[in-house]
């Protein structure tokens, strides 16, 4: 089992979204890495922080897990979408997608309070300059969180 956490504008799509929805394709990634993540290395039941970004409070705001295997991102094929691609086709898709499943909604875990946990130092969203909007978490960085918000 592999462990994510996941960024998403919560004006885009929040916590509370996808638990309403049950289930969400997590569409427009648009960086070759995060894309080679979800194609690549995630599994159905992997673990999924799910973490606000680019708010007035970014943080982890819920648990999730991934639900479905890869497929192809079908915003890339739609002209009037913010994330199409010209240079995509359908017989050779370049960005992919996976399904995710909120399990809970968790406290706020506020970055400042990521960075103040002993142990979590290399967890890459803390690292200056990540930008990325998925990034894979340790099995030890995963049960420390947990540990905290479970209390």
């Amino acid at each position: 089992m592999n462990y994510w956490l996941m960024k998403s504008e919560p004006d885009e799509i929040s916590i509370d979204d996808v638990l309403a929805m049950r289930s969400v394709p997590w569409f427009g990634v648009r960086n070759y890495q995060a894309r080679n993540f979800m194609r690549d290395a995630m599994r159905i039941g992997d673990g999924v922080l799910f973490y606000h970004s680019s708010c007035a409070q970014p943080g982890i705001a819920g648990i999730a897990e991934v639900s479905s295997t890869s497929y192809p991102d079908h915003t890339q094929f739609d002209p009037d979408s913010k994330y199409f691609d010209p240079k995509s086709t359908r017989e050779n898709p370049r960005w992919m997608m996976v399904d995710i499943k909120a399990l809970r909604k968790t406290r706020l875990f506020s970055l400042a309070e990521l960075r103040s946990v002993p142990g979590l130092e290399s967890m890459l969203v803390l690292q200056k300059g990540s930008r990325l909007s998925i990034t894979p978490v340790t099995p030890h960085e995963w049960e420390t969180i947990l540990a905290i918000l479970d209390k």
